[in-house]
């Protein structure tokens, strides 16, 4: 697996339809095309009505597919689930996996866990999102939280490359909180997600996620390997100046 200076991943979420969906990615393609970028992995993670659209735009051109959720089962009796092995089929190379949203809804650590040993299992790489609430942060459960969130979702992984995702709930623009993390209190935790790493895991990076703009990303992609971006993604000319100043 190659290693490099960023890793910028666009998460669509639940905001474009098919059409689109191909607009932004094709108009992204051709900008990216024209910039110099060896040394910075692009993800786009489109819904899953797009992901056959999208890898097809995608292929050739150095931009990686993901997929924004996946399912721990082969296959089965599992209505609106998709399998890892169907996103590797459409060349989907990431998946992100507990993002807060998704916890939102009911996934629990050991979920996340089941996931990204589905996700492993077919040679794609998971970014596996940790991140306290906001009612953590105010009880100042934040290191307990990532403690247990970071154990929990690798345990018992085997020892291949993943990427951890540190977005603190409460600083997402969606939470309604009103408050932004400073990057020095974001940076912090670095150390906090490393020290609860089981010591056979060694092939990892962390990107931050939590609101990242194009004027702010450059004050987290020293420390941080990268950015996990939802709303600065969906206007190509925002997401591409984002990558840029990475």
């Amino acid at each position: 697996m190659k290693k490099y200076k960023q890793i910028l991943v666009a998460n669509w979420k639940m905001n474009l339809d098919v059409g689109e969906t191909t607009v932004l990615a094709k108009k992204l393609k051709l900008m990216l095309a024209k910039e110099k970028l060896a040394d910075k992995k692009v993800v786009f993670c489109p819904s899953f009505l797009a992901i056959a659209e999208v890898s097809k735009i995608l292929k050739g051109s150095g931009i990686s597919l993901g997929a924004q959720d996946v399912f721990y089962e082969k296959n089965g009796a599992f209505t609106g689930e998709i399998s890892a092995s169907s996103l590797k089929k459409l060349a989907c190379d990431y998946v992100i996996v507990g993002h807060s949203e998704r916890r939102a809804l009911g996934e629990t650590d050991e979920m996340v866990n089941k996931k990204a040993k589905a996700v492993l299992e077919n040679n794609i790489t998971p970014i596996i999102c940790v991140g306290e609430t906001l009612a953590e942060y105010k009880a100042g459960a934040t290191k307990k939280v990532l403690a247990r969130q970071v154990t929990k979702a690798l345990k018992k992984l085997d020892n291949k490359y993943f990427i951890l995702a540190y977005e603190p709930v409460w600083s997402i623009s969606t939470s309604g909180s009103g408050k932004v993390i400073s990057p020095a209190e974001a940076i912090a935790q670095i150390a906090v997600l490393k020290k609860n790493i089981p010591a056979h895991l060694n092939n990892f990076d962390i990107i931050y996620g939590g609101s990242v703009k194009a004027d702010t990303v450059a004050n987290f992609s020293t420390d941080f390997k990268g950015a996990l971006v939802g709303g600065d993604s969906l206007k190509a000319q925002s997401f591409f100046k984002l990558i840029k100043n990475s």
